[in-house]
Order: C-alpha cells, then structure tokens, then sequence
C-alpha cells in the first residue's frame, strides 16, 4: 500500500466500530514483537485536557533534548498528526511503511480465527511501531477511551501514569457515576509504579488512591494552593507555583484559559516526578521553554481575525464549562455568533444550556462523523433556549453564515466537537494561505 491506500485501508476499517478490551491488542503486538515493551511511555488518561497535558510533556522533555514521541486522538490534523515526532507529523511514507507492517499481521490474526482489530487498535499499533523503530527516547501516550480496557493499556510498565480531570462523558461505555469512570481510568495504573493526578473531585480521587494502592502504587496530586496567576489574557497566561521544593516564578504559556495553567501545573508535577523517580535530566530553563513553546491546535484558538474566530474542541459538559469561564474571562462583553455542532452520545442538553446564553446567534453545522446529531434535532434543543438560529448545509456554508450575521468587533466561536473543528480548522487554514 502506498500512503492513500493506507489511508483507505484504515478507514474501512471504521466499520468495526470500538471495541474495549486487550485480547485484539495482545495478539496484534505480539505479532509485531511487542514494540511497546522497549519504551519509555507516560501513559496519561482523563476525561478533559489530556492533550493539552500530554502537548505541555511533550515539549518540555523536547526542549531538554530528547526524541519524543506524542501520541494522541483524534487530531485536527488528520490520520498522521495523532502521530509525531518532536512536534512533525509521520511523513505518508513511513505512514504507509508501519501500516503495511502492521496490515501482514492481522492477515496472521484473521487466518486465526480472531476478530479484526479496530481502527483506534490499528493506529495505535502503527504508532508503537513506528517509535520503535524510530528510537525515541520517550513517548507520550494519551488513551483513547476510558483506560482499562483502552488499547493503550497494553503498556505493561509505564514511566509514570498521569490522570487528568474526569468527569462526566462516554458514560455509555464507563459508567454514571465519578467513581465508576475513575475506575476505568484508573485502569493505566500499574503495579509498583508512580503516578500523579490532577485535583478531583472527592469521589474520583477516592477511587484513584484505592486502585494504586491495591497496586501498590505511589500517588502524587497536584498541589495548587501556592498557584499564583499574574495574567491570563488572549495568547498570554503568566504564573508562579511550588511543585514540592521547586519554585516556578513567571512562567509563560500561550495557550487560552485558566484550565491550560493548571493543565500545565499537571505536567510540571509529572516532570518532577520523572526527574525525583525516574532520574530524568531536565533543566529548569528547558522546562520554561517547553511551556511557552507548547502549541495544541483547537483549544481556544485565535484561527483568524477580522471577525475573530476561534475554535474549541469543547463536547462535555465539563469542557463547556472551561469554555464559558475562559469567554468571560479573555473576551468579556463581546458579542458571539456561536457555529455549533455535537455528536448525539454526548450531554448535548447539558453543553446548550453552558454555551447558548453567551451567543446572539447561533449557526448550526453537523460534524463529519457517523454518530453526529442531525441539524433538525439539535435545531430543536437548542430552540428551547434561543430563536436566533440558523441553519447550513455543510460546514463552509456555516462559516459563511457566520460571517454574514458578524458585525465588528463580534467574535465567531466554533464548539462541540473536535469532529467539527477539524473542518472548520482545516476550511480557514486554507483559505489563509491562498
């Protein structure tokens, strides 16, 4: 296969839908001769900024002069940006290499009787493939879905397990309530090992201390009572914080949002914990520079001016939260014209009531994405709460609504889900460039 044919091969393979559990991933990375045992992996799940968490580890070990590997899903950036190496996306080449590599093997599985792997078990082993052989110093796994039963886990020995912010999403799949989602992503925890959480809430922490202490694993969490914010305004946050005996004075990140500081304060407390546990040698200056220089596209991103627009991944009602408070904090008292679309396994009522209130008017898109809720239904909801809405019949028909009802100094939101601002990212990029 060359790279389109990967591209084909992988896609077709969507028709197996997600499936949680090892067995599949067991198999396939055995055959393979199990890549991702010869890896330093931090293993990191979570409800909500995982990626960003995973972008602030990723940049700091690169600045210290390592080889990373981030690994993360979905990515705006298609098929081969849930792929990177030091920032690069995997070239199609060696994008159709690892897929051909890994395509041999399941021939093997399916001669066996075994079920087909997945798409998200078939891209995850092209990754863990490709870091091998591309001798990465270390890898920055984000799961995919949950955590115990994620193809992820089959990570038997991580660096370290990081756990970001859970909250109520996929609950379909994890459970409906804190613990029983804790649980689930509790599940990256191994045995005798190190792991560090964000602040949680008292029946998500509860569940988290119990499984790594069955496991007898060391938890840290994040201490932000020392939190110190001097700024916190539009592409440009400023703090200080203690993580153990170390103090961090003015540090500068350029991602949007109270949330990102803390998502940062996050894997500042993991990098303590690599350099005390696991001897890895960072600098302070490399840590400084790896929080400014963190970019991930989509979380509050300025992708164009005149109007302002920025796009959000925000699809839960955690997220949606975060979102709110960032609005009113770094743009307050503009107008919004909110262009929204949701998949229709989310809270999709609860992210309305969040995010309708703030917008004067609302353009409704649908997302590229088989479980996407119709226009007509979520027309409906958000009828409930607001009259100003329109409708279109693709995404770059809603961006041009959008851009009809926009007066200056109005602002354009984009929100939930990734599914959308993947277009939506992709349409304005293009256009930017000509």
């Amino acid at each position: 296969m060359d790279y389109i044919e990967a591209i084909e091969f992988i896609k077709n393979t969507m028709k197996f839908g997600s499936k949680l559990g090892l067995d599949n991933m067991n198999k396939l990375l055995n055959l393979l001769d199990s890549p991702q045992d010869k890896l330093n992996i931090i293993h990191v799940a979570g409800t909500n900024g995982k990626g960003s968490t995973c972008a602030f580890i990723q940049s700091i070990l690169k600045e210290s002069g390592f080889r990373v590997g981030l690994y993360t899903s979905p990515s705006i950036d298609g098929f081969t940006g849930r792929i990177k190496i030091n920032d690069s996306n995997i070239r199609g080449d060696r994008f159709a290499d690892v897929a051909n590599k890994v395509k041999d093997k399941i021939k093997i599985m399916l001669s066996e009787g075994m079920d087909h792997p997945t798409e998200f078990e078939i891209i995850t082993a092209m990754a863990l493939l490709y870091y091998y052989e591309e001798n990465v110093d270390f890898v920055v796994l984000e799961v995919g879905l949950g955590g115990r039963l994620d193809a992820t886990n089959i990570v038997k020995n991580p660096l370290l397990s990081v756990i970001t912010p859970i909250g109520y999403d996929h609950m379909d799949y994890l459970g409906d309530t804190l613990g029983k989602i804790a649980f689930e992503k509790a599940g990256i925890v191994k045995e005798n090992n190190f792991v560090v959480t964000a602040n949680q809430e008292n029946e998500a922490l509860e569940v988290i201390n119990e499984v790594a202490k069955e496991k007898d694993s060391k938890v840290y969490t994040v201490d932000l009572s020392s939190l110190d914010i001097h700024i916190s305004e539009l592409n440009d946050q400023l703090f200080s914080i203690k993580i153990f005996d170390q103090k961090y004075c003015n540090m500068n990140i350029k991602l949007n949002g109270v949330h990102q500081i803390e998502n940062a304060c996050l894997a500042l407390t993991a990098i303590e914990v690599l350099k005390d546990q696991r001897n890895i040698r960072i600098d302070k200056e490399s840590i400084y520079k790896g929080l400014l220089n963190t970019k991930w596209p989509g979380r509050f991103e300025v992708i164009s001016e005149n109007p302002y627009t920025i796009i959000d991944g925000a699809h839960n009602v955690h997220a949606a939260i975060r979102l709110k408070e960032t609005i009113e904090k770094v743009i307050p008292g503009k107008s919004i014209i909110l262009v929204i679309g949701m998949l229709g396994d989310k809270d999709v009522d609860g992210v309305l009531d969040l995010l309708i209130p703030l917008s004067k008017e609302i353009v409704i898109a649908e997302p590229s994405n088989s479980r996407a809720l119709s226009i007509i239904e979520l027309e409906s909801k958000i009828k409930r709460i607001s009259l100003n809405t329109h409708t279109s019949s693709n995404v770059e028909e809603a961006l041009n609504i959008a851009h009809s009802l926009a007066k200056k100094g109005d602002v354009i939101l984009v929100a939930g889900s990734l599914y959308l601002i993947e277009n939506v990212r992709r349409i304005l990029v293009n256009k930017n460039s000509d």
